[in-house]
């Protein structure tokens, strides 16, 4: 099964790696949209990392922060990926490790340490669709949705943006019922995503709220999840981010789980 991902995550995005490049094609088929942005939102440079500061809002408007240091590797351009989370603060997740080994031919692995209790967790695939760390994220926003389980279609094209509605192919595994994604035509960020229900109704969105270009790559360095039926949500704030610095593939191995490695801690 072919994995890449059009979903844009902290986790950028989640995680989703936060980011684009532009592409200069006039009349880009739903196909060619769906892979550039992909490409766009997941693959800057070689590999890249961040300092993230997420920003957790319950309905009763009581906050709590985590921060954490994110890692990124590319196997191939457009292809498998790497992903290393290493959280520092509060002092009830700092050690905690967040590890994507993400495929493009099956399923992505993704393992947790929970340092309190000297734990390695592996994360199901039936459990992507649940909340990242307490946060309106999920953990398929960290490593990406398989663009194959979904149909694509062009639902409008404004001045600015391309808005392309995507339906599961198989709906009993997800608890929404489509998504609709806004974006940009000119560097293929998806500026804004909506979640509908099962019965057809608003419930998540997920919002690109700031881009700047770092090394030449314009960067989404701040977006916003929010969960309209818990009322909560989330701030994502990605910060010293720099692409193509030469990371190391063993980094992202299991070693590493209860020992970050120095990259992370400087």
């Amino acid at each position: 099964m072919k994995r890449s991902s059009i979903i844009l995550s902290f986790l950028s995005v989640i995680f989703i790696w936060p980011g684009t490049s532009i592409f200069a094609d006039e009349t880009p088929t739903i196909d060619e949209i769906v892979k550039k942005t992909n490409k766009a939102s997941y693959y800057l440079g070689q590999d890249g990392r961040a300092l993230v500061r997420m920003t957790i809002t319950d309905s009763k408007n009581r906050t709590r922060i985590r921060e954490m240091v994110m890692l990124r590797l590319n196997k191939t351009d457009g292809g498998d990926q790497k992903y290393y989370l290493y959280f520092k603060k509060p002092s009830d997740v700092r050690k905690m490790v967040f590890l994507v080994h993400k495929r493009v031919k099956r399923d992505d692995d993704r393992w947790l340490y929970l340092p309190a209790l000297d734990l390695v967790k592996r994360i199901a695939a039936s459990d992507k669709r649940t909340s990242f760390v307490g946060s309106t994220f999920f953990y398929e926003d960290v490593s990406g949705r398989n663009i194959d389980d979904d149909d694509h279609e062009i639902k409008n094209s404004h001045k600015e943006y391309f808005v392309i509605q995507n339906t599961p192919k198989k709906p009993d595994t997800v608890e929404f019922s489509s998504y609709t994604m806004w974006i940009n035509k000119q560097n293929y960020i998806p500026v804004k995503i909506e979640y509908l229900d099962k019965d057809g109704k608003l419930y998540r969105v997920i919002e690109a709220l700031d881009i700047i270009t770092i090394q030449g790559f314009p960067t989404v360095v701040k977006m916003r999840a929010r969960d309209l039926v818990s009322k909560g949500e989330t701030i994502v704030e990605f910060k010293n981010i720099k692409y193509n610095i030469g990371l190391k593939d063993n980094i992202f191995t299991k070693r590493y789980l209860r020992k970050a490695p120095r990259v992370v801690r400087r």
